[in-house]
């Protein structure tokens, strides 16, 4: 009993960790702007060489929040499994190409810096050929999130709320409220690939998960479902 409430403990608190890095990467990687494809803010190459510092701690922020992301299902698998080992598989499998995609983006992240520098470098370059690279690095980085962070990420939060309300692991008004965040969040950006913002419909999932983690930590897994794991 005692092992699964720590279980409960550490994944709320990984939870927390990997919703907070990538709000707390704001500060640091503002400058390359609003997150819209094709539109950075104006003169960002000279930025990204200007705030060296900067970006490396930007980095480090989000290889903290790829590593809570991994780690999630990491530390869940050995419940999940005695519930549903296929869908626990699937769980495992999603966030981990989630994470995996954090670390992608924070490569690129890095290559634009070494971009950056080698414009500076340059004096007055062939401003279009940079800028095009510049372009491309953006687009990657901001593909790779939307892919993995955005659609993976909800399809693991559809798994996970799945595998929760069959098991009643937690109240079944959470985790049902987890599967229609989870969808709500797959046509987020789904929609965005077409051009169509619609991030209020991301908030359902946002809220679901804090309220998920503190009752994690609070309250801890259902002790029933646990014991006829059994």
């Amino acid at each position: 009993m005692n092992t699964n409430k720590r279980t409960a403990r550490i994944v709320g608190a990984l939870y927390i960790i990997a919703t907070a890095a990538p709000i707390m990467t704001a500060p640091f990687l503002g400058f390359l702007g609003g997150g819209i494809i094709g539109e950075p803010i104006p003169d960002y190459l000279v930025s990204v060489s200007a705030n060296e510092n900067q970006v490396y701690i930007g980095m480090l922020v989000e290889l903290v929040w790829a590593l809570a992301v991994i780690g999630i299902p990491i530390v869940l698998f050995p419940i999940l499994k005695k519930h549903n080992g296929v869908l626990a598989l699937g769980f495992f499998s999603l966030r981990f190409v989630e994470g995996l995609s954090t670390v992608v983006g924070s490569i690129v992240l890095l290559t634009l810096l070494t971009l950056s520098q080698e414009f500076v470098k340059a004096g007055v370059p062939d401003a279009s050929y940079f800028q095009t690279l510049g372009t491309l690095l953006l687009a990657a980085r901001e593909w790779t999130f939307m892919i993995g962070s955005g659609l993976f990420f909800s399809l693991s939060a559809l798994v996970l709320n799945s595998v929760l309300y069959r098991s009643r692991l937690i109240p079944r008004w959470l985790s049902g409220w987890g599967l229609i965040g989870a969808v709500l969040s797959f046509a987020t950006y789904l929609l965005q690939l077409y051009g169509i913002e619609l991030d209020i419909l991301f908030l359902p999932i946002a809220l679901q998960e804090m309220v998920f983690a503190v009752w994690l930590i609070v309250k801890g897994f259902n002790s029933s479902a646990i014991a006829s794991e059994s």
